[in-house]
């Protein structure tokens, strides 16, 4: 009987540990970078956007976002069988954010606050004024 025990604990075990090896070989990363994802409010309105963006067109294919706001880049862990890495770049684009080489849409950048804008054009972290800080 304590045989029978051992046995179908080790296969419950090896069973699970097996399952979640095949679970994260089908996640990929990828890291975009982006230069007007530098401060606190940018991060928000890009996560709410691609929450929404997440839910209604991407079969919940991104799994986990990470923010690296000194650096301005994302890096997002997600299914590929769910999601292309070129479609979450569309939809950070359509968001009002650049995408590595990839412009955000006219339309949608003109909706972003002015600390959200390219450093070229006065965006971005002000001298004295750090915000890629969370503000609560």
């Amino acid at each position: 009987m304590k045989k029978l025990v051992f046995i179908v604990l080790f296969l419950g075990f090896f069973t699970a540990k097996m399952h979640a090896q095949v679970m994260a070989a089908k996640t990929q990363t990828v890291v975009i970078k982006s230069a007007n994802l530098r401060c606190w409010t940018c991060k928000e309105k890009l996560e709410d956007y691609l929450v929404r963006e997440n839910e209604d067109n991407m079969q919940s294919g991104m799994l986990k976002r990470t923010y690296n706001l000194l650096a301005g880049e994302i890096r997002i862990q997600y299914l590929p069988d769910r999601v292309s890495v070129d479609a979450i770049k569309t939809a950070i684009n359509n968001a009002g954010f650049d995408a590595d080489s990839t412009l955000a849409t006219p339309d949608a950048y003109k909706l972003l606050p002015p600390i959200c804008k390219r450093k070229e054009e006065g965006g971005g972290p002000q001298k004295g004024k750090p915000c890629h800080i969370e503000p609560y």
